[in-house]
């Protein structure tokens, strides 16, 4: 079953509920005391830049992706969701239109102020950390190693949450464990690396590798552990289609590394503003995204 057309949108305007905040891709709002709105648009980021240009249907694919994961990893984990139908806490035809196949009601959680990263290859920030010191985020590893290899076993490498505009920074795991005492440390070391290795063998099997992702937890009032935000999406996770990874290059992908590739080849200082993208871009960028939800899934888009 095909997911609906969505409208473009590149910044939601819901009126009828206080905005909490804007992300790089979601906008937030409070639906009173302990639940959100999370509103997923159709922006883009890259280096940490919201680029002017939207991405049609990015915002359904990755609440599509996001929503078949969370059911899927609901046995691992409790998760953010609450059934309710964004529908029914917004005011009028035009807000349901905002929110229609591209939002959802959360229950209200306090983050824990990391990401989770799990890594099954050597890639990206890993692979520069790997060829200087020999190791990711203190984690020692084999030598001689090459850029997207698989390691011999997947492993937890978080990061501080970043505020908008910065860059999320790699920190070693006696770090986090000052952040959020020793037994929760232990607790998302060990949640992340289950959930990373039951969705890598599905996803196997239906022709993605997935390299890295990453994946965020919060806690409710009594301290018990949920899964929140977004849940190996191509925007954060690294998805590889299996036929066409290959030792020593940094494979195609499905996620917006494409456009990465893209604006490596301007003159462009990576500061806000960022540029805008040929309709080409567009394009096969939006078909990349529309590619991993109906590989993972089965869903094709509308």
């Amino acid at each position: 079953m095909p997911i609906a057309v969505t409208p473009l949108l590149f910044e939601s305007t819901i009126k009828s509920l206080p905005l909490l905040g804007r992300g790089k891709v979601r906008d937030i709002y409070a639906v009173g005391e302990d639940k959100l709105l999370i509103v997923t648009t159709d922006r883009l980021s890259a280096f940490d830049v919201i680029l002017p240009d939207p991405i049609p249907g990015k915002g359904s694919v990755l609440t599509a992706v996001a929503g078949f994961w969370f059911g899927k990893l609901a046995h691992v984990i409790p998760n953010q969701l609450t059934g309710i139908d964004p529908e029914t806490v917004v005011a009028d035809a035009a807000e349901k239109d905002q929110v229609r196949g591209r939002a959802l009601v959360v229950k209200r959680l306090k983050p824990l102020p990391i990401e989770a990263v799990a890594r099954g290859y050597l890639i990206g920030s890993g692979w520069k950390d790997y060829q200087a010191t020999g190791a990711v985020c203190g984690i020692a590893l084999p030598p001689g190693l090459q850029q997207a290899q698989q390691l011999p076993e997947p492993i937890f490498t978080p990061a501080t949450k970043a505020e908008m505009g910065d860059h999320d920074e790699n920190i070693d795991y006696a770090t986090v464990e000052k952040l959020i005492g020793a037994e929760l440390a232990k607790t998302v070391k060990d949640t992340t690396l289950r959930l990373y290795r039951e969705a890598a063998a599905f996803a196997r099997v239906r022709g993605i590798i997935i390299a890295d992702t990453k994946f965020e937890f919060g806690q409710d009032e009594a301290g018990r552990l949920y899964l929140i935000d977004e849940v190996l999406t191509p925007d954060s996770s690294r998805f590889w289609p299996a036929d066409r990874y290959k030792l020593g290059i940094s494979p195609p992908s499905f996620d917006k590394q494409f456009v990465r590739d893209y604006l490596e080849t301007l003159d462009w200082n990576k500061q806000t503003p960022g540029p805008r993208l040929p309709a080409e871009i567009i394009a096969k960028t939006a078909a990349n995204y529309h590619e991993a939800l109906t590989r993972l899934t089965g869903i094709q888009a509308g």
